[in-house]
């Protein structure tokens, strides 16, 4: 997945996919300590192993000091739900309205994930320099 938000992305270069999401999932909204080695205790080499975990802190940490991240939830987040309960709903057929008052997007949001669906884009709406 290319989607995932600056560290995440880092994290799953370094460690996989499944990793940085079951970080995420695990941790996502905190500021998370990660020691240069962390113990085999270490809540992150019980979540993902202790070679996973230790492969990861050298490669934030390179292995001098330690490193406070502040993680994002990633698509276990709440936005990211709610991003996919609206496009359900227009997928759906559902009317602007009803999928502003079930979800509080306003219609203009919404206008712009169903142009943003329609295009394939789901991404960021600014245009190339190049």
């Amino acid at each position: 997945m290319s989607g995932l938000p600056g560290i995440l992305q880092e994290i799953a270069d370094i460690v996989g996919e499944d990793a940085a999401l079951a970080i995420a999932a695990a941790r996502g909204g905190t500021q998370v300590y990660i020691p240069p080695e962390p113990p085999s205790d270490h809540w992150l080499c019980k979540l993902i192993g202790v070679a996973l975990a230790r492969a990861l802190a050298a490669e934030l940490t390179m292995g001098i000091k330690g490193l406070r991240l502040e993680l994002p939830l990633g698509p276990t987040g709440h936005a990211a739900q709610m991003r996919a309960r609206v496009d359900a709903m227009i997928e759906a057929g559902a009317s602007e309205r009803d999928i502003a008052m079930a979800t509080r997007y306003t219609i203009r949001a919404i206008r712009r994930r169903r142009a943003r669906l329609a295009t394939g884009s789901d991404t960021s709406c600014q245009l190339s320099l190049f």
